[in-house]
């Protein structure tokens, strides 16, 4: 896959200011699976001569510009300042950067402000949505006015992306705009053979996940050992109460942040991976599961069906007690050597990152092409 050498490379800028944790480890700050997606796409990128790829991401103390992995790392908004403060300096960093074309997830107050930069500039502006109240009008209802602007956003973005085809549809559905699904990307480690010997949940403390579940849950099984990886998530005022009733219960190891390189061990030391989220978009855990051929159980997430599909997992749809029993089920049988291997085959088939970033690759050819025909054009 080439670009017009006349040209230059492809300048891509990805925006993402929570994501500098995963360029340096030594920061240990919170940040979700949309940053995740973003790191691995803008890092396999970066491998490719034809593109230029650069990272904006928040203040975190680092110097103004780093090359990490091919990327080069902005350094832009300071969450300790005003709102005023950080979109003035994500701006700046737009500017000085000079993309061709501007990628962005999650919908936060700098999406209408990237797509009217974009706008301004004669830019190309992708979106990609991170959950999927995103696109089945939840996020419009929650938020009146930030809900317009977003809406808005996504009508003057040149592609928006979503992370499966049921989001696809919601989001033509909920705001009338059309998407290209894409899943996201992961690199693939060798599977190596180690004991499994825990019950895994991993994330972030946010409500909808209802962390506190993965409690009762380890609660009702006290001959088995459950590991409890869980950051604070943003603005959570009952995490330390969390935390106090997770240390109650002694066959819960808790652990409150695991550094992204080494959180393939223990997905890798999992009988089972756990899910009790209300809703998600898709969920990078699931990949990170199925690349380290663990067994899944879900509560209430199924994008695109997957788990039943694929057959590497089950889902309880909402219903607790079938968790139990599930839970039960996969522990006594010989079925998680085979949901595993189901689930590695599937990651291997979908989410590879080096066959993902193609597809990304020829998108970005071919939207800036058009932006440029356009402007000769006019």
């Amino acid at each position: 896959m080439s670009s017009d050498s006349k040209q230059g490379p492809i300048r891509v800028c990805f925006i993402s200011p929570k994501a500098y944790p995963l360029f340096n480890p030594n920061v240990k700050e919170v940040l979700g699976g949309a940053e995740v997606d973003l790191y691995f796409l803008a890092t396999e990128l970066a491998k490719d001569q034809n593109f230029a790829v650069s990272f904006i991401t928040a203040d975190y103390g680092q110097e103004k510009t780093e090359m990490v992995e091919g990327v080069s790392i902005i350094k832009s908004v300071n969450f300790k300042k005003n709102p005023l403060n950080g979109a003035l300096r994500v701006w700046r960093a737009m500017r000085r950067v000079n993309a061709d074309i501007y990628v962005l997830k999650t919908p936060s107050p700098g999406t209408p402000l990237a797509a009217f930069f974009c706008l301004l500039h004669n830019k190309v502006f992708v979106y990609r949505t991170a959950h999927e109240w995103e696109c089945n009008g939840t996020y419009l209802r929650q938020h009146r006015l930030l809900g317009r602007a977003f809406s808005w956003s996504l009508h003057k973005a040149r592609v928006v992306l979503t992370q499966n085809k049921i989001d696809k549809e919601n989001l033509q559905q909920s705001i009338g705009v059309s998407s290209i699904a894409i899943p996201n990307g992961h690199r693939l480690p060798r599977l190596s053979r180690q004991r499994r010997e825990i019950i895994l949940w991993v994330g972030r403390s946010a409500r909808f996940k209802r962390p506190g579940l993965f409690i009762d849950l380890a609660e009702k099984m006290p001959s088995e050992r459950f590991t409890f990886v869980c950051q604070r998530a943003t603005g959570d005022e009952d995490y330390d109460a969390l935390v106090a009733r997770a240390g109650e219960v002694e066959n819960l190891q808790f652990i409150e942040r695991v550094p992204f390189g080494e959180i393939d061990s223990y997905f890798q030391r999992a009988k089972v991976f756990i899910n009790t989220s209300d809703s998600e978009g898709f969920p990078n855990t699931f990949i990170q599961a199925c690349k380290c051929a663990t067994p899944i159980l879900s509560l209430n997430v199924n994008p695109d069906g997957l788990l039943t599909r694929y057959d590497c997992g089950i889902c309880c749809e909402g219903d607790w007690q079938q968790l139990l029993s599930s839970l039960n089920s996969i522990l006594s049988e010989s079925r998680a050597d085979q949901l595993g291997k189901n689930g590695r085959k599937y990651a291997e088939q979908n989410h590879d990152i080096e066959k993902i970033v193609e597809r990304y690759k020829k998108l970005f050819i071919e939207v800036k092409e058009k932006a440029r025909s356009a402007l000769l054009q006019n």
